[in-house]
């Protein structure tokens, strides 16, 4: 194994770039391109770990580390750095295709190699960590496509790209410390304390030009830079630079994208890099075993909406055969995510996830009985090796059980609590461990209902069991906040979904004259599944505690918080039904 320069490749315009490698040569090989103000010794830890399997390269941009800078700020536009990218593949790697791994503006630059056609055939994949495409990036910002709030809070992120572009201010910063204080402080936000970073000066002033040739440019007259090659993107929770759906909107120009989150910062590589390492080892793996890729026509690419914080994930959806969960289905996969579908119905999972599969390709489908927690542990099994670690997991199944509590059977009691609440239990337990060894940056949603607070003589079996999923989601929301997995409570409210037809009533009369007079009370409702899907999804993206759907989930919290004894006194009427 080579740890110090192997050799310095010269570029087209005559800089010496210093190359370094590490592993095993006969492996798939990695080229590693690091970011400002750093050098190649950022990828120290992660080259630790991905060498014993892989063959890693790393190399100093034009600028920084032991490498040449130009004379001309028009030496570090990017279509020069796009072309020391390609140089040094071509030297490490002549005959195959290397794996491109990128962070902040080594991302920046590898993006615009891999969309740029003469360069794209020298790379089999990209993954990139916290850096967006320039060109996409201005798209984005004139669009707003996550709405204005997002860009407000990028622009502020981004606030130091007008100080580095004014003249003689940064040096000053940089040469003073003043400049080292503040980055250092941000690191340790951003996760890079616990390894000393070793940079030089010249590192911290010569990347100055990269900002100065092409920020304004970029932004100014963004253009349209698409590719097919498979493309990941990895993007830290509490990143300081970057907000989420800036990165994860590149699914407007890739076929084949994916977008995971981890917990980390900014330079978490450096300090924590194993969620880093997991997924470029998983990434490539698939891409070297030439399984087929999840593309899809052109016409399914015009229906999807790419971009936003769903864009490349996977989404486990149980109860995914009707209802809120069919929809919740369709509505991120027009988001962009590979969903899995999951029911009871085997051949309406199926249904599904082949239409799913119409707007994002990759869909599956599952049947699962969600009270089997050994069935749970074998789809948790089977997502992981056909997928890794999910992004997103919904327990939505659920069945209703209506009329007075005394008057259910033991049977109907026993059927909903093992559905409505064990079935969130053992998805919470199959996929929360394998969320938390991802590195974290996973959801987990669990379907409680306005009934967990809103009690009613109906539905007190009902509402007992969600209840319980809203106490636990809670709960378990406060115990993975540390490891980076959040979990939000979801309570619809009167949604017509069809629940009644499908529940087992008790104590009522004359049963089908009953579920007409409660479906008649959820139609004049007149609150679709696709409406609360919508609503579901926009909501989730910022990992809200408890979203209420409907206007009366929304007054029946209100009520639960301020006036507790107005919900007593709405236990004792009776529904009109």
């Amino acid at each position: 194994m080579s740890t110090g320069p192997h050799r310095y490749v010269t570029t087209t315009d005559g800089q010496r770039l210093a190359v370094y490698t590490h592993g095993v040569p006969d492996r798939p090989t990695l080229l590693l391109v690091h970011g400002y103000p750093d050098n190649a010794t950022v990828w120290n830890a992660l080259v630790s770990d991905l060498s014993t399997d892989h063959h890693v390269v790393t190399y100093d941009v034009r600028g920084a580390g032991n490498s040449t800078a130009p004379a001309e700020r028009s030496g570090y536009l990017l279509d020069r750095l796009s072309d020391d990218l390609r140089g040094v593949a071509d030297a490490v790697s002549p005959d195959h295709p290397v794996h491109l791994v990128a962070h902040d503006w080594g991302s920046i630059q590898a993006w615009h190699a891999v969309t740029e056609p003469e360069h794209t055939h020298r790379f089999a994949s990209f993954t990139s960590v916290s850096g967006p495409n320039l060109d996409h990036a201005g798209h984005w910002l004139r669009k707003a496509p996550d709405g204005a709030r997002s860009v407000l809070r990028q622009l502020v992120r981004s606030s130091y790209i007008g100080f580095f572009n004014t003249p003689g201010l940064p040096e000053a910063a940089w040469l003073s410390g003043v400049g080292g204080l503040v980055l250092a402080g941000l690191e340790r936000i951003g996760g890079g304390q616990q390894v000393r970073a070793e940079r030089a000066t010249r590192d911290y002033l010569n990347g100055l030009e990269l900002y100065r040739a092409n920020m304004l440019r970029r932004f100014g007259r963004p253009t349209e830079r698409r590719t097919t090659l498979p493309v990941q993107v990895l993007a830290p929770t509490h990143d300081v630079f970057m907000v989420e759906q800036v990165q994860a909107n590149a699914g407007r120009w890739v076929e084949d994208f994916r977008f995971h989150r981890f917990l980390g910062g900014h330079w978490s590589l450096r300090s924590a890099p194993a969620p880093v390492a997991r997924r470029v080892r998983d990434f490539v793996a698939e891409i070297e075993s030439g399984a087929p890729r999840p593309t899809g026509d052109a016409s399914a690419r015009k229906r999807r909406r790419h971009g936003g914080t769903f864009a490349g994930q996977v989404s486990v959806i149980t109860g995914a055969g009707s209802g809120i969960g069919r929809c919740l289905a369709f509505e991120l996969a027009e988001r962009g995510a590979r969903v899995v579908s999951v029911d009871i119905d085997g051949p309406a999972a199926e249904r599904t996830a082949e239409l799913c599969s119409m707007l994002t390709p990759g869909a599956s489908a599952q049947r699962v009985d969600v009270t089997d927690s050994a069935a749970m542990d074998e789809l948790a099994a089977w997502v992981r090796e056909e997928y890794g670690a999910p992004d997103l997991v919904v327990n939505n199944a659920g069945i209703g059980v209506a009329g007075p509590f005394l008057d259910a059977s033991t049977e109907d009691l026993e059927r909903v609590v093992d559905t409505n609440l064990w079935g969130v239990v053992n998805g919470c337990r199959a996929f929360a461990p394998m969320m938390v060894e991802a590195g974290g940056g996973g959801r987990m949603v669990n379907t409680a209902s306005a009934a967990s607070y809103l009690s009613s003589r109906l539905y007190g079996a009902y509402s007992a069991t969600k209840a319980a999923v809203l106490a636990l989601s809670r709960s378990l929301r406060g115990e993975l906040a540390g490891r980076g997995v959040t979990v939000t409570a979801i309570c619809p409210g009167l949604v017509d979904t069809g629940i009644i037809s499908n529940a087992r009533l008790a104590g009522m009369g004359e049963t089908e004259k009953a579920k007409e007079r409660l479906n008649r009370l959820y139609r004049l409702r007149g609150y679709t599944p696709e409406k609360a899907a919508r609503r579901i999804a926009d909501a989730i993206g910022s990992d809200p505690e408890i979203v209420p759907v409907t206007a009366e989930a929304h007054i029946g919290l209100a009520l639960s918080r301020l006036s507790p004894a107005a919900l007593r006194g709405y236990a004792r009427v009776a529904p009109p039904v």
